[in-house]
């Protein structure tokens, strides 16, 4: 399936969308504004090495990803993906190799201490709190950034009072940002799949991430729910100006919204660069988009 991407919000200088699989009469063109311009390396791995007993999910993985970019990592099932993707936010640590986020070395860190350092992530199942609302839901993503304690947030007193109005502030721009404000009372539970997923992407952006990694964001959705979504994820990399690094299955997407694009198969990388020489690449067509020739 090819999601033809289309912006949200009008402009009169209109562009084409990137390259993609589908052909000219299939595109809708983009009315988006310039996207920002890759600066210096955000995020750098560096012969990264991954094992469980004798078995290597993970061989000597490297590449780098630029602030304000979307990178992509493809692959087929069991190419290494997420366990590259746990590497980088802490859950995993690599047995070699190195991850520096703006020259700052990842050793032996947890989630936490990784989220503290500006990396927010989504997950390909949902982990969201479905008996709670949609607003509750995306306060949860405020957590690293409240300073009062439990005690004084149960009391809501003074200054813990006025955090969490500055918090919920926080919260409804992006409700209003992610057009879900219909919801925003609503347990996440009763929700269709697609808008849980758009509500998963709104809690990591309450962490006002540098760098937001997205576990195959458009899983089980249908054409529209992705062109929503495809959408949602380039106003937060133009908007926000947040670093993207996304796992995706749909090719479409990948060619559309990626601005560089790795390759793994079996727990290697066997290509790198713009999704056009991407495409080109004869290992990547082999072992992932089709026969070569």
């Amino acid at each position: 399936m090819t999601v033809a991407v289309v912006s949200r919000m009008p402009s009169p200088d209109a562009e084409q969308p990137r390259s993609g699989s589908a052909s000219a009469a299939d595109r809708v063109p983009s009315a988006a504004p310039a996207r920002r311009s890759a600066g210096d390396v955000i995020l750098d791995v560096q012969n990264v090495s991954l094992a469980f007993g004798g078995v290597k999910a993970l061989t000597d993985i490297s590449f780098d990803v630029r602030e304000h970019e979307v990178r992509a990592i493809i692959g087929p099932n069991g190419a290494g993906k997420s366990s590259l993707l746990n590497c980088i936010n802490g859950v995993y640590t690599p047995q070699q190799g190195t991850i520096r986020l703006r020259g700052q070395t990842f050793r032996h860190m947890n989630p936490r201490q990784v989220a503290e350092m500006g990396v927010a992530r989504t997950f390909q199942n949902l982990a969201l709190f479905k008996g709670m609302s949609v607003l509750d839901n995306l306060m949860t993503g405020r957590n690293l950034k409240m300073k009062a304690n439990l005690f004084q947030q149960a009391l809501r007193f003074g200054a813990a009072e006025r955090e969490e109005i500055a918090h919920r502030e926080v919260v409804e721009r992006i409700i209003d940002f992610l057009e879900i404000q219909p919801w925003r009372k609503t347990p996440v539970g009763r929700l269709p799949y697609g808008l849980q997923k758009r509500v998963d992407l709104g809690r990591a952006l309450a962490m006002e991430p540098q760098l937001l990694l997205l576990d195959e964001p458009m899983a089980g959705m249908n054409l529209e729910e992705k062109q929503d979504m495809c959408r949602f994820i380039l106003d937060v990399n133009d908007e926000f100006g947040t670093t993207l690094v996304l796992i995706e299955h749909d090719m479409g997407v990948v060619m559309d919204i990626s601005d560089r694009v790795v390759v793994l198969d079996y727990g290697r990388k066997i290509g790198d660069g713009p999704p056009d020489e991407v495409r080109g690449n004869e290992d990547v067509i082999r072992a992932y988009l089709g026969t070569a020739g």
